[in-house]
């Protein structure tokens, strides 16, 4: 081989060997540890992203669970103000014992059955149950007994009420009351 070609082979040579050497030295020193910072880096964010997904499935199920404790707590509110379809039937005998309790005398109550009055505009889940009662009694008994139908439960609304003044002064006023209550429409399964 000529001189000049083994002298260029060489050159070339011993410019690819320091290359090789400086390109190990800078893998060594500059991207060994950034591939070694790199996988740690995802190794965090895979524990972060573990640790977000855990406490946001926590979050719902605490929501959740908070939810139907709402949902509970309403609907022991609602039980106050209105009455399951079935158990509308004994309200009559509910306020005929708290006549009874009072001690009016002549009681008697008649349920309206208007079908036009019991509808509620824009409500599909409860409708409107209307009582007219009569009785006479003086006046304590009557504010008593208007006094333990505003505490019954489910609660009985006093729509109106008009008090007649005796025509003997030794018996009681006559009352007579519309009362109106609350009522869960039958849902059709």
């Amino acid at each position: 081989m000529k001189p000049i070609y083994k002298k260029y082979f060489t050159t070339v040579g011993l410019i690819w060997a320091g290359c090789f050497v400086l390109f190990l030295c800078v893998y060594i020193l500059v991207l060994a540890p950034q591939e070694k910072g790199k996988k740690q880096f995802e190794k965090q964010l895979a524990e972060k992203k573990q640790m977000y997904n855990s406490v946001l499935k926590m979050a719902q199920e605490e929501t959740k669970i908070r939810l139907n404790e709402q949902i509970e707590s309403l609907q022991n509110k609602l039980q106050g103000f209105v009455i399951d379809y079935e158990d509308s039937a004994n309200l009559t005998f509910d306020i005929s014992q708290i006549a009874k309790e009072k001690r009016v005398a002549s009681f008697s109550i008649r349920t309206k059955n208007d079908r036009k009055n019991s509808v509620i505009p824009n409500c599909s889940y409860i409708s409107e149950n209307r009582f007219d009662i009569s009785f006479t009694a003086d006046f304590n008994q009557f504010a008593t007994f208007l006094n333990a139908l505003e505490r019954h439960r489910p609660i009985i609304f006093v729509d109106k009420f008009t008090i007649t003044r005796p025509k003997q002064d030794d018996s009681g006023h006559e009352v007579n009351m519309s009362l109106a209550v609350f009522v869960k429409k039958r849902q059709d399964s």
